[in-house]
Parts: structure tokens; C-alpha cells; sequence
């Protein structure tokens, strides 16, 4: 049992807890990946309760991902979940990219 703070920032000074949409497991190494309305993806390892990896953020919220079955991409889908009303934001869109071992495997002890 344990709880991560996986998505959160810090806005004006007060800490801001960001819902997390999708997540995903690596085929081949037993990480996952989280996706939040940060537009932020994370790769954790959950047996040692740490992140090993933080892509870069996506134009809006991720909304879904996935890895590939050989674990060497992730796709990422970016859309405003109107998790802060009906307002303005950037076009869905998807991203697929290559992951790395370094980003995606469990660091050694």
C-alpha cells in the first residue's frame, strides 16, 4: 500500500493536484506510464515507488496512451478534457514516439 504524488505543480504558490486520465504498462519491463490533465507523462517503477522517467508536456491534456507490443514506442493522445471549463485550447492530436531503454526500464539498485 502506498499513494504517489505523480501529477502535481505548484501554481502561485499553492501545490495543484492534477487528475491522472490513462495509464499504461511497459510489455517488457513492468514499469507504466501515467498521463494527467498536466499534459505531463511519467514513467514509474511501482516495486521501487519512484519515477524513472518525465517526457516533455503535451500541448493539452493527455487523454490516452499506450505502448507499443515491443515496449519501443508509446503513443500519446493529447485533448482538452474540459477540466477547466469550455474555454479556448489547442487541437486533439497524437503522438507517437520511441522510448528509450534508459527512459522506460527500472534503474538499477
Amino acid at each position: 500500500r502506498y499513494a504517489f504524488k505523480c501529477h502535481r505543480s505548484v501554481v502561485e504558490g499553492n501545490e495543484c493536484v492534477h487528475p491522472i486520465n490513462a495509464i499504461a504498462f511497459h510489455p517488457i519491463h513492468g514499469t507504466f506510464a501515467t498521463g494527467g490533465c498536466d499534459g505531463v507523462v511519467n514513467v514509474w517503477d511501482g516495486k521501487r515507488k519512484k519515477r524513472v522517467c518525465q517526457f516533455r508536456r503535451y500541448p493539452s491534456s493527455v487523454a490516452a496512451l499506450d505502448f507499443s507490443p515491443d515496449g519501443e514506442q508509446l503513443a500519446v493522445a493529447a485533448s482538452y478534457t474540459y477540466e477547466l471549463g469550455d474555454i479556448e485550447h489547442p487541437p486533439d492530436a497524437i503522438f507517437v514516439r520511441r522510448v528509450g531503454c534508459e527512459e522506460v526500464a527500472p534503474k538499477a539498485l
